[in-house]
């Protein structure tokens, strides 16, 4: 028993370093010992009733828990992220500009200053700032994941024999059609009122409405998905473009046969009406990241191919006009909405729900597409950035003492090797060709420890290491050749030796080294 005991111990310890959020399930109520009980005291607490508890909690989140024992997170260094996205959350506080959507009395209401950035990644790591435990409404933000649930339940063609696939390039809401008299696709609001019609087609409103609600309560982990009757009522009143937009789709014959469009519309008004916070939409996007599993339930909610096609349509039409300026700058799949929400997804990766009412020009929310596009130019998230060769920005999806490792090993066995090719690779990849292994050894000492003039000339000229390092024993890469009776290479050490210069580190010296770098690649 005293095994187990140790063992709920060490359970409970890494319960306590899971980032979580307090709400959500996966945050474990244990009974928390007391830290002026003396060991055997703690241990002897967990045989209690309160111990099954505790098992219970280990077995519903055995995953979590595994993937943290073995530090296998998508996100090794999780504070140290968290830490970034709070600096960009308060650079994007401090914007101002843009205005609250008013054509829905309801929207008008809210504060501008309203501001929250929540995150969820595929193995349910959680990071929320701001005021993300306010209520808001999806309005066209749900868009996408209606489109998903129309996917999953009949597959691409189906839906696609209804509706495109191609971006507008007009307002959200124009009366428009494609050349084959279809919605253009299932982001603008002819395409998302058709794609409403082809949800649990045959049954009543009522039974639609609790069909989606499960679903995107799966989605979001049985986390917060609520329902504002004062925002659907105010979308009737002021829905007349809606109607305009269903009776012109009900003419050209773009519904199911036997639809009732005046009940459609309703059906649409309902799901723009839905109710989330920031925490429980991180959740939604997350399981799309995540390939329809939701992260925090472990359930399969999604098939992979309407993960797979809304995550294209959210990258080429899911941000209105903005799209195609989002998918080049920003290059990730998102959804925007006039209540000021941004969906964000990094596949693979993470989840995330910017909320802020404040609106630009085109409808979306002013800090939000801050954030986003300040996350990318921090991160090597843009679905083009170089995961290699793009050293500039962080990844951190990897771990960082891994990394350098691996990076000393890899530039050091090059040196050995006489390598040149590869150095060149290094440091066009931004490598610190300069970089030691535990005895304070450096590329430039095991190239002339081994004789290689072709590679200490580069390491010199090209990179402009320092031609003087010492190692744990003080000796220096002209020692070494002297050692080994390679004589080239000393005459090339004692050249560089007499024009080193050890303050080469300001601004003016990285630019000659980059242009004479050039030079000679």
């Amino acid at each position: 028993m005293l095994e187990l005991s140790t063992r709920l111990v060490s359970l409970w310890l890494a319960l306590s370093v899971v980032p979580c959020l307090p709400n959500s399930p996966q945050a474990c109520h244990l009974a928390q010992p007391q830290s002026n009980q003396p060991e055997s005291a703690r241990l002897g607490s967990l045989n209690q009733p309160t111990t099954l508890q505790t098992v219970t909690c280990v077995q519903s989140n055995i995953v979590l828990l595994t993937q943290a024992f073995r530090k296998k997170f998508v996100i090794p260094d999780f504070p140290t992220f968290a830490s970034h996205i709070d600096e960009l959350y308060e650079s994007a506080k401090k914007l101002d500009e843009g205005q609250v959507a008013d054509y829905i009395p309801q929207l008008a209401k809210f504060n501008p200053d309203l501001w929250a950035v929540s995150l969820c990644t595929v193995d349910g790591q959680r990071h929320t700032v701001g005021d993300t435990k306010v209520p808001f409404c999806l309005q066209s933000c749900v868009k996408p994941l209606k489109y998903a649930i129309a996917v999953h339940d009949h597959g691409t063609d189906y839906v696609h024999s209804f509706i495109g696939k191609e971006p507008s390039g007009l307002r959200f809401n124009k009366l428009f059609l494609d050349e084959e008299d279809k919605p253009h696709n299932p982001m603008v609001n002819a395409g998302a009122i058709v794609c409403t019609s082809l949800i649990k087609q045959g049954a009543s409103n009522a039974e639609k409405f609790d069909y989606v609600m499960d679903f995107l309560n799966k989605m979001a982990g049985n986390e917060y998905v609520g329902f504002s009757n004062a925002t659907f009522q105010s979308e009737r009143e002021s829905g007349d473009r809606n109607f305009a937009i269903g009776y012109y789709l009900k003419e050209k014959k773009c519904f199911p046969e036997g639809t009732d469009m005046t009940s459609i519309l309703d059906f649409y008004f309902q799901l723009c009406s839905i109710e989330v916070t920031c925490e429980s939409a991180s959740v939604m996007a997350a399981t799309l990241a995540n390939g329809g599993f939701c992260p925090i339930t472990g359930e399969r909610v999604l098939s992979p191919e309407s993960v797979r096609d809304t995550l294209s349509l959210m990258h080429s039409c899911g941000m209105y006009d903005f799209s195609g300026q989002f998918a080049f700058h920003v290059g990730l799949p998102a959804k925007s909405g006039v209540a000021g929400g941004i969906l964000l997804v990094v596949p693979n990766v993470m989840g995330i729900m910017c909320w802020s009412p404040p609106l630009d020009k085109l409808g979306n929310s002013v800090r939000g597409i801050q954030f986003c596009t300040d996350l990318v130019e921090l991160f090597n998230f843009h679905n083009y950035d170089n995961l290699r060769h793009f050293a500039k920005k962080h990844d951190p999806r990897r771990e960082g003492g891994d990394q350098r490792v691996k990076s000393v090993i890899n530039l050091l066995f090059a040196a050995y090797t006489g390598d040149v090719s590869a150095l060149r690779r290094f440091a066009l990849s931004s490598i610190d060709m300069e970089q030691r292994d535990y005895d304070s050894r450096t590329a430039l000492h095991v190239a002339a420890a081994e004789g290689h003039g072709e590679v200490v000339r580069f390491l010199l000229e090209a990179c402009k290491v320092n031609p003087v390092p010492k190692d744990r024993w003080g000796n220096t890469p002209m020692e070494e050749a002297l050692h080994f009776g390679h004589h080239d290479v000393v005459t090339i050490l004692k050249d560089f030796h007499e024009k080193y210069n050890p303050i080469a580190s300001d601004t003016n010296a990285k630019e000659s080294a980059e242009k004479n770098l050039d030079g000679l690649l």
